[in-house]
């Protein structure tokens, strides 16, 4: 049997990256924490963040330098997480709400990983759209 037990980023300043996931997510860096491995718990599985020397940052949809991974967080109200990881550092990267107000906005963090808010809880997609 396999456990997922952690989810670990690359990045070029840990305590910095996982400063802004703590304020995403509304959860506690780990006690421990320092400058080469910092981590937020999500229950059984932690968000780690290692840090990697010369760094390079994914140039997503660039398949040159492809995005490596990225977190979906599902939100019941798309447009004040937008504005609120924003203002965290936070780029929007593309927009699939549909007119319906469900679906997912693409973004990146502050060091060009990317992550997605997604409005979808309930629904149903098929080929031919929603259900």
């Amino acid at each position: 049997m396999l456990q997922l037990t952690d989810f670990i980023i690359d990045c070029p300043d840990t305590m910095k990256l996982a400063a802004f996931y703590s304020e995403v997510t509304g959860r506690p860096i780990k006690e421990g924490s320092h400058e080469n491995w910092a981590g937020i718990k999500f229950g059984e599985v932690e968000l780690a963040f290692i840090r990697v020397d010369d760094y390079r940052a994914p140039q997503w949809p660039d398949s040159e330098h492809p995005k490596q991974f990225h977190l979906d967080f599902e939100v019941n109200e798309i447009e004040s997480e937008q504005r609120r990881v924003l203002d965290l550092g936070a780029t929007l990267q593309q927009d699939f709400i549909g007119p319906d107000g469900y679906g997912w906005r693409v973004y990146t963090d502050p060091i060009g990983h990317p992550f997605c808010l997604c409005r979808n809880k309930g629904v149903i997609w098929t080929d031919q759209g929603l259900i």
